[in-house]
């Protein structure tokens, strides 16, 4: 006698009837993303989460509407205050209007670097080995000046120095294709060369040389003088 008692979803058969019953069990179908491709094998997730390698299962979706900075701004590179500050430079007279002080107050790293550039490229007619020459000197002798303004109590930091140097270096290009032009007339082309030079001092020592060095500006000064004589002696190549 066979007993099949029915229970909801379960039906009990007995033994001999069991051995008459077959069948299959579908998995589930189940999509795993890994590296952007749909994979659908549940047992390499499981495989690969077991091993702590389940970060390779996460999937981060592109926000397309970040935006991106411009090259300029991810460089910190201000062109409209690196040509104000240049115009300050090559018109150092207050009358003129210009608030000079930003030069110092609001130093800037490509401004100065991209002036000691040209100057480098345009010294010694094109000769590119004097380029690492030009720049080594802009570096010390800023960090010369530097060190100077701070035993004679100025209250300036080595950025406000070598940006003020290097810019102050734009009177110097300026005159260099007046020297090419009237270079055979000895006594014109010096008094450019020492135009140039004060020109470029001047605008230097201004920002520099504050109130605060009293009787003690010639120190400063003097030292600023030289070494754009010395600029200028690489550029004629004397």
């Amino acid at each position: 006698m066979n007993f099949s008692p029915n229970n909801g979803d379960f039906t009990f058969v007995s033994s001999t009837e069991a051995e008459e019953l077959s069948g299959t069990i579908s998995s589930p179908d189940v999509k795993v993303t890994l590296g952007g491709e749909a994979v659908r094998d549940p047992y390499a997730s499981a495989f690969l989460r077991q091993r702590g390698y389940g970060w390779l299962l996460e999937v981060e979706d592109d926000d397309d509407s970040e935006e991106r900075k411009p090259l300029l701004e991810e460089l910190d590179i201000d062109l409209k205050d690196i040509y104000y500050k240049i115009r300050c430079v090559l018109m150092p007279m207050p009358s003129l209007g210009f608030n000079r002080q930003v030069v110092r107050d609001n130093p800037d790293f490509w401004g100065p670097l991209a002036v000691v550039l040209l100057f480098s490229m345009i010294s010694i007619y094109g000769q590119f080995k004097v380029v690492s020459w030009i720049i080594t000197i802009w570096i010390f002798g800023s960090l010369t000046i530097f060190l100077l303004a701070r035993v004679l109590g100025g209250e300036v930091s080595y950025g406000q120095v070598l940006g003020v140097i290097g810019y102050s270096l734009l009177p110097l290009i300026v005159i260099s294709p007046l020297l090419l032009v009237i270079g055979g007339f000895q006594l014109v082309s010096t008094l450019i060369k020492l135009c140039g030079v004060f020109w470029a001092a001047y605008s230097a020592a201004s920002l520099l040389v504050g109130d605060e060095f009293k009787t003690k500006k010639p120190l400063l000064i003097y030292p600023i003088f030289l070494l754009y004589i010395y600029f200028l002696s690489l550029y004629t190549g004397v």
